[in-house]
C-alpha cells in the first residue's frame, strides 16, 4: 500500500503592516507602504523614524500609520512622542497631517475562533504647536 501524504495547513503569517494596508484599502483609502528593508543592517527602517504606511483617506492631510501588535502599541506611541522624533513628528503634524498607531491582536470568546482586531491610537498635536 502506498504511503499516505498528509497536507498540513500552516497558518500564513501576515505582518501587522500588511493587515493595516489591507484594512485601509478595504475602507476605500489610497495607501502605500513606505518602510523599507536595509539588507546591510538586516532590519526595517521607517520613513522619518515612525511611518510604516502613508494614506490618503478623503480627510484633510495625509495619514501616517505606524503598525504593530497590540502588546507593542504603547511602546510605539511612546517612541513617536519621544524627544528623538519630536522634530519629525511636529513637522508632520504642523503640515496638517495626522498620525495613528495601529495595534493588531487576536480576540474572541474563550473556546471560540479568534479573529484579528484593530486597536487605533491617534497621536494628538501637542500644546505649543501653531494649530
Amino acid at each position: 500500500m502506498p504511503p499516505v501524504h498528509r497536507i498540513l495547513r500552516a497558518e500564513i503569517s501576515v505582518s501587522p503592516t500588511a493587515r493595516s494596508l489591507q484594512h485601509l484599502r478595504k475602507s476605500g483609502a489610497l495607501a502605500g507602504v513606505v518602510e523599507r528593508y536595509n539588507p546591510h543592517a538586516k532590519r526595517r527602517v521607517d520613513l522619518f523614524g515612525f511611518i510604516d504606511i502613508v494614506c490618503v483617506d478623503g480627510r484633510p492631510g495625509v495619514l501616517a500609520v505606524q503598525s504593530t501588535t497590540t502588546t507593542n502599541q504603547a511602546a510605539r506611541v511612546t517612541k513617536i512622542q519621544s524627544d528623538e522624533l519630536a522634530r519629525a513628528v511636529n513637522m508632520w503634524l504642523m503640515a496638517g497631517n495626522r498620525i495613528v498607531v495601529h495595534g493588531w491582536s487576536k480576540k474572541g470568546p474563550r473556546g471560540k475562533r479568534k479573529l484579528w482586531e484593530l486597536s487605533e491610537t491617534e497621536i494628538p498635536r501637542t500644546k505649543g504647536m501653531p494649530f
